[in-house]
């Protein structure tokens, strides 16, 4: 299983998790119709000519009956952010047995490893009502371990279930990001979107200069789909508390369920619209499911991007 919260949970530290899924995304990809990838992700690249004969890793060629060259430090070719929302409403859970937060940190991690693998220089940026932590793209070994150590920074406070209220700002955090960024990069997104309804077309103008910073962006919405997207709770009275405000409402889900689910619907179709005009790529993650097919967008971004 590529997500086994029981498993991955008793597994420390969090880089050891981060392995286990990407080893067990690249089992599959074996057996899968993407067989590809698991060449082309790896640390090597296609030979071109005028590269050194010496450096054509013989055993692939046996294996592929392809020209790879093997990849070095030196050779970074990428440059990729992981932005990610640690706002209040990202600590929720129902369903799942981890956090919207929890999830997208070992999915962050995962990412990260593979970009590591890839010798791509990857970074870290956080945001709840503000950046509170920009840490610059680098490819070493010793960068990763540093970024492992702030997501296990960023676990503990899930766990410690910390009682203050922050607010989401993500189209502040995007506009930051796209001034900051001196380098044209891919910006990965982990976000519930949960921002007030006035804010959401600041929302996609933050995305649109992102774009307009000459940044790539993948964008993955993450939310515990039985309850957030189908509000499939027990049918009886229930005090539903924002956790960001912490201002509540009495609702019975079964004499709202069509309506929420019909503009729960509405706001993703705005965005995919908006992600398709501006050529960002969208992603939908389920913090039930595993994350073969999230880790797959992001190598079929990759590819994309040379």
């Amino acid at each position: 299983m590529l997500l086994d919260h029981e498993l991955l949970s008793q597994l420390a530290p969090l880089e050891l998790r981060a392995r286990k899924i990407v080893e067990g995304f690249i089992s599959g990809l074996h057996k899968s119709p993407h067989h590809g990838f698991s060449v082309e992700f790896a640390e090597h690249r296609p030979y071109n000519p005028g590269d050194e004969i010496k450096h054509i890793d013989w055993k692939v060629y046996a294996k592929t009956e392809r020209l790879y060259v093997k990849k070095y430090e030196e050779e970074t070719n990428l440059r990729c952010y992981v932005l990610l929302d640690t706002s209040s409403s990202m600590f929720y859970k129902y369903f799942s047995p981890w956090s919207k937060l929890r999830y997208a940190i070992h999915f962050g991690s995962s990412l990260m490893y593979l970009m590591n693998r890839q010798r791509d220089a990857c970074g870290l940026i956080t945001f709840d009502e503000g950046i509170n932590n920009f840490i610059p793209a680098k490819s070493s070994y010793s960068h990763l371990r540093r970024l492992f150590a702030e997501f296990e920074n960023l676990l503990e406070q899930e766990k410690n279930a910390d009682k203050n209220k922050r607010q989401t700002a993500t189209a502040q955090a995007m506009h930051e990001v796209a001034e900051r960024l001196n380098h044209r990069s891919l910006v990965v997104v982990l976000t519930d979107l949960f921002e007030n309804v006035d804010k959401h077309d600041q929302l996609i103008s933050a995305l649109k200069h992102l774009r307009h910073s000459k940044h790539e962006v993948l964008l993955f919405n993450v939310l515990e789909e039985k309850s957030e997207r189908e509000l499939d709770f027990p049918d009886r009275r229930l005090v539903m508390q924002d956790m960001e405000t912490g201002s509540q409402m009495e609702v019975v889900p079964s004499q709202i369920r069509e309506d929420y689910q019909k503009k729960v619907e509405e706001l993703t179709h705005k965005f995919k619209m908006a992600c398709s005009e501006f050529q960002i790529d969208f992603e939908q993650l389920d913090t039930q499911s595993e994350f073969d097919l999230a880790l797959l967008a992001y190598l079929n971004k990759r590819k994309r991007l040379g």
